[in-house]
């Protein structure tokens, strides 16, 4: 009579252990040659200039990549229920309805929070001033 808490437990030490000892050994084996220009801040290999502070980032990167997330997991969560579907398709004793409404309700709060974020202009990229500049002149 074995424990399968033995076989995680075993699994987990294994897991914690490998990489630590890996980090261990190539602390150890490593050259360390202490240079000013290791030590120096920089970006995509260019020196930055001025205060992190200074820069302001569009917020609107961030809400793409978010939207995209959730659209992107929603596309993980389609592929099994297609599965699903296909069993209520060849067998009639599942019902069509019991496996079509949920995602039918899945799919209408995501169109929901779609028309949500493009109201409040989360899709909409930013203008830039110049090009807001030269459509006010038109008006």
């Amino acid at each position: 009579m074995s424990n399968p808490w033995i076989a995680i437990g075993a699994l987990a030490v294994v897991g914690l252990a490998i990489p630590i000892s890996m980090m261990v050994v190539s602390s150890i084996l490593r050259p360390s040659v202490p240079e000013q220009g290791k030590r120096a801040t920089y970006e995509s290999g260019e020196v930055p200039t001025g205060s992190s502070r200074q820069i302001r980032f569009n917020i609107q990167y961030y809400m793409v990549a978010l939207l995209f997330v959730i659209f992107d997991i929603e596309t993980v969560l389609i592929f099994p229920w297609t599965v699903i579907y296909r069993d209520a398709v060849t067998e009639p004793s599942v019902g069509m309805m019991a496996v079509l409404l949920p995602m039918v309700v899945f799919i209408g709060v995501l169109v929901v929070g779609l028309g949500w974020a493009w109201r409040n202009g989360a899709v909409r990229w930013v203008r830039s001033p110049r090009a807001t500049k030269g459509a006010d002149t038109y008006e």
